[in-house]
């Protein structure tokens, strides 16, 4: 008798306290509680599935790959220690390595349980993708980096230096707006703005009651997200359809895309997450890089309009790991450009080798990103 009013007891209390949690994630504008705790505890490869997503069909006309044989090294330097390629491999969490040479695909390595098929999250590698739509958009004369955010929505004026942001500053981290990347991990880091944005359920509250500024418009150069998720904002309010919808049409499909992405969203027919999120195969992610290296042309049609293949590698400023930045790219090496996400997702491209190098991971270990660079730039450049 005892242990059953116990037992109702206990229940009645997770109740109140799951119904509690359930208030204060409606009002922030967050998952429901299991929800938000299984996106938190997820590794790197599952969370493409637990948010709502767009999707995006394959190409009707894919590119045929070419494939050749190139070994990898017995070993390589990571961090300043020798090991085996294999080590390095398994000690930076690595699911899908594929190496390009000319575009021919001459390594490609799987770890267990993955494969060619199976769709890996970008994190912050949309934010390239994103900017790809941008100088679309320029080219067409549907907009230009001295426009102003607020300028397509003035709603969201506040009197503020907020008011005075342009696309060109965010399309080079020059925003300003107060939503720092630097987060604790573990469960006191969800409670940052970073991490609200990352589960939010409705972008525009978010930014909304995000407009505080950290630094002046352009003053100064500091990574962050809230500026690469302005510029989908923009896109879908220029274009008035979908992001995922208009990247689709306008990139996916003339890449010859092999399979379907996802892109996932606040919420289902809401804005897509346009700082991170998007979500395809290892061979898609190459054929990005390939377009890339080959200024912007695919399959016998202009994709990128050169000008801004050029933006995307000239460095505007210099950020984390004194790496250049420009148009949502990195430029960790003179003449080389870099997709990169968070937990270990890598696009590297070296035109001088005219090579692609994709390393998608479940990597913790944010120390990780430039020894990693290191190896895959070594790797890209040996003779």
């Amino acid at each position: 008798m005892f242990l059953l009013r116990w037992l109702r007891r206990a229940f009645f209390f997770v109740l109140a306290f799951y119904l509690l949690l359930f208030s204060f994630t409606r009002l922030v504008h967050y998952p429901e509680p299991v929800a938000a705790i299984r996106l938190g505890l997820a590794p790197a490869h599952a969370t493409p599935k637990l948010m709502p997503s767009h999707y995006i069909p394959p190409s009707s006309s894919p590119k045929p790959w070419s494939q050749g044989s190139e070994e990898m090294p017995q070993t390589v330097v990571f961090g300043g220690a020798l090991g085996t390629f294999d080590d390095f491999l398994d000690s930076t969490s690595t699911n899908a390595f594929i190496v390009l040479r000319n575009g021919v695909i001459t390594y490609e390595w799987y770890k267990a349980g993955f494969d060619k098929t199976f769709r890996f999250p970008s994190y912050s590698v949309a934010k390239t993708l994103t900017s790809i739509m941008i100088g679309q958009l320029i080219e067409d004369g549907k907009l230009r980096e001295s426009d102003k955010f607020v300028d397509f929505f003035p709603n969201l004026k506040n009197g503020t230096s907020f008011d005075k942001v342009t696309i060109n500053q965010l399309l080079d981290m020059r925003g300003g707006i107060g939503v720092s990347d630097n987060y604790p991990s573990g469960p006191s880091g969800w409670g940052v703005a970073i991490a609200q944005m990352y589960a939010s359920t409705d972008l525009n509250w978010f930014l909304g009651n995000n407009r505080k500024m950290a630094f002046e418009p352009g003053a100064k150069g500091e990574y962050r997200s809230v500026d690469s998720m302005m510029l989908g904002m923009v896109i879908k309010k220029v274009t008035g359809e979908r992001v995922a919808d208009y990247f689709g049409r306008e990139v996916w499909q003339p890449i010859g895309a092999s399979s379907g992405a996802t892109w996932n969203v606040d919420r289902l027919d809401g804005l897509e997450k346009t700082f991170c999120c998007f979500n395809a195969t290892a061979r898609d992610y190459a054929l990005v890089g390939q377009l890339i290296l080959d200024n912007g042309l695919a399959q016998g049609k202009q994709i990128i309009p050169p000008v801004w293949n050029k933006r995307l590698a000239t460095p505007i400023v210099k950020l984390d790991r004194d790496w250049g930045y420009g148009a949502q790219m990195w430029h960790p090496y003179p003449n080389t450009s870099m997709l990169l996400g968070l937990h270990g997702q890598h696009v590297l491209i070296v035109p001088e080798t005219k090579s692609v190098i994709i390393k998608l991971s479940d990597d913790l270990t944010e120390d990780n990103e430039g020894p990693v660079t290191d190896v895959m730039y070594n790797l890209a450049t040996r003779s």
